[in-house]
């Protein structure tokens, strides 16, 4: 298996841009590859604007121009893929998205490159089967922002082998990051398994009256020590994305993850966040 040279990061989002940011910034050359040149230019913008902070703040080893040379962009799938050592599909969290290019990547791909999502909630095994060598698939979850958050999750599918997750924490730990291997596929793996529960009975506890956004929000900065309260942290995430995962999560485990009905009235009526405007607080003002 080769070294990890060249990685190409599936999808500008808010985690693809994020993740192809430190990658660059730890020496690689990455080719980021979104279906529009718009979604591209914004990626970029956004990078740019962060390595310019991180320089300000004397955070950065080298100039944001050095950086940002070993960026490329494309709407192009087999020109991102096709010399890539490493893969990391960031693409929404939606099944059939994920199926759709994982299959078309798999065909660009070389066989012995290693593919990896950025899935914060679906089975490693299951989008493995979608590729021609889910033996070198694997879960690699990043948390937002990737570029600030220390964390990686690391899970292996049915049929990954231990050398490409031996491999992948090594170079997960070149970008300074702090892998975690989740030792079962298993939906929402550590962390969202965790916090969608909290986060979930935040929503109920509004719902049923028990306490205001700012009181509950309040309670668990100070009680719990949370940088951010509940309500604070589902409008930076996105209720949208907050409810994807807690459907994902009740398929799996039952009525113990079943969606606050809050959450549902406000995504159908597209109050989603920060990213809105509005979620469970104001962000137009």
């Amino acid at each position: 298996m080769s070294e990890i040279k060249k990685v190409a990061v599936l999808g500008a989002g808010t985690m693809g841009h994020g993740i192809a940011q430190v990658i660059a910034m730890a020496g690689y050359t990455v080719s980021i590859r979104d279906i529009e040149d718009r979604f591209l230019e914004n990626a970029m913008t956004r990078i740019k604007k962060s390595l310019e902070k991180l320089s300000a703040k004397g955070k950065l080893k080298e100039a944001p121009e050095a950086i940002l040379n070993r960026i490329e962009t494309t709407t192009d799938l087999k020109q991102a893929v096709s010399n890539a050592d490493l893969i990391i599909e960031a693409v929404p969290e939606n099944l059939n998205i994920k199926k759709t290019v994982l299959n078309e990547t798999s065909e660009y791909a070389s066989e012995e490159c290693i593919i990896a999502s950025n899935t914060s909630t679906i089975s490693i095994t299951q989008l493995a089967e979608f590729t021609k060598h889910p033996e070198n698939f694997l879960g690699v979850h990043f948390f937002n922002p990737p570029v600030i958050m220390k964390l990686v999750e690391i899970t292996k599918g049915f049929k990954t082998t231990d050398s490409v997750v031996k491999k992948i924490i090594s170079f997960i730990q070149t970008l300074g990051k702090e892998p975690v291997l989740v030792e079962k596929d298993s939906a929402g793996f550590i962390v969202n398994r965790i916090l969608m529960g909290a986060l979930n009975e935040a929503a109920n506890m509004l719902w049923e009256g028990i306490g205001t956004v700012e009181s509950i929000d309040k309670a668990v900065k100070l009680g719990l020590n949370w940088p951010m309260g509940p309500f604070e942290l589902m409008d930076f995430i996105g209720l949208d994305v907050v409810l994807a995962i807690a459907d994902v999560l009740q398929k799996e485990f039952g009525d113990k993850y079943t969606p606050s009905p809050i959450l549902k009235q406000m995504v159908r009526a597209g109050l989603l966040g920060r990213k809105s405007g509005k979620g469970f607080y104001d962000y137009t003002k």
